[in-house]
């Protein structure tokens, strides 16, 4: 049976992205075909490595071939990715493809280990990832990676003293906390904020990175205007737990995003402390903040609720312990860096 390269592409244009709503032919993600004898090669270059729909798409790459050519031919798949570069590429970071910001409206409802478990998941399925610390008066980031002891070394680039970021586990890291000691306070006003975090900018050897995620500090003050007027953000995801007080204070952050001159897409939202099962008790579920104030926020913002994420006693102990990239863990927030991707690509299309 002879195949030719038109006859294979027209079997993969019959396979559609779910969430781009056109086929892997026209999306330019059908790549390095090779044809030979009875066998097929071919890679599929998806817009992320930490596509949640890998699987699905290289079964229906295969179903394709079989159904439309021959179901006896040998096809040999590659998924691989090209992480797509997000509409507001950054002059500042010109090295880096993405960057998302994790904002609260209150403290305490778990941004940061909410920050460091996209970073985690978006690293482990291969993405080039760095994560900077941006609450210049309360870093937690270097707690939750075991790393409050690291010191900072300088790297020249291009004749230019930069900072090097704290490298754990292939996550580059930044935080203020790496500068200051422990015990003591960051007392700066507004300016002197504003200038560090030029710094972590302009400062700071990021090299190439598919994803740059930042830990924004709770509320909407001087950190997240000198963000959003000096970094082109690809989008945002916002962290609330189910009460009236944290819904409402998440509020006024997600209306941040939309006021004129600002226009950060909402990736998505985070429910975080949705819910209490008890270990010994699995069967039950204790919505000990209540329920359904997230829910309002996405009809009243119209942006998806990408995560909801129980309290958990054990990610407590590994986030205390400097432990939050255990493995055995690690995996609740699988879903959260799933769907910020998708929406991640969505949003690169409109």
């Amino acid at each position: 049976m002879t195949i030719n390269k038109n006859q294979v592409l027209e079997a993969l244009s019959h396979v559609e992205d779910p969430d781009l709503k056109k086929d892997l032919v026209t999306l330019n993600m059908i790549r390095d075909l090779v044809i030979e004898d009875n066998r097929i090669a071919f890679s599929v270059y998806l817009t992320t490595p930490a596509c949640p729909m890998k699987e699905m798409l290289e079964n229906a790459c295969r179903t394709a071939i079989a159904h439309f050519i021959s179901a006896d031919i040998n096809v040999d798949i590659k998924m691989t990715s090209d992480v797509i570069i997000g509409k507001r590429k950054s002059e500042v970071m010109p090295n880096v493809k993405n960057i998302i910001a994790v904002g609260s409206g209150k403290g305490g409802v778990g941004k940061s280990t909410i920050s460091a478990g996209i970073a985690a998941l978006l690293s482990q399925s291969g993405a080039k990832v760095g994560l900077m610390d941006a609450d210049i008066y309360g870093p937690s980031i270097p707690i939750l990676f075991g790393v409050e002891d690291a010191i900072i070394e300088m790297d020249v680039v291009d004749g230019k003293e930069l900072m090097r970021p704290i490298n754990v586990e292939g996550i580059q890291l930044f935080s203020i906390g790496f500068l200051s000691k422990p015990n003591e306070a960051v007392v700066w006003r507004g300016p002197m904020v504003s200038s560090a975090l030029k710094q972590f900018m302009n400062g700071v050897n990021w090299g190439e990175l598919d994803y740059l995620i930042i830990d924004l500090p709770p509320g909407t003050g001087d950190v997240q205007l000198t963000l959003v007027q000096n970094l082109p953000l690809t989008g945002a995801v916002i962290v609330s737990t189910p009460q009236k007080m944290a819904v409402a204070d998440a509020r006024r952050a997600c209306a941040m995003f939309k006021i004129a001159g600002v226009d950060v897409p909402i990736m998505g939202l985070v429910e975080n402390m949705s819910y209490f099962t008890p270990p010994d008790a699995p069967e039950k579920k204790y919505e000990i903040f209540g329920s359904g104030g997230v829910d309002l926020l996405s009809t009243e913002f119209e942006v998806p609720v990408i995560g909801r994420l129980p309290i958990q006693m054990s990610i407590v102990a590994d986030s205390d312990q400097g432990k939050i990239l255990n493995s055995g863990n690690i995996r609740i927030f699988a879903e959260i860096a799933g769907k910020l991707v998708q929406q991640i690509a969505i949003e690169s299309i409109k």
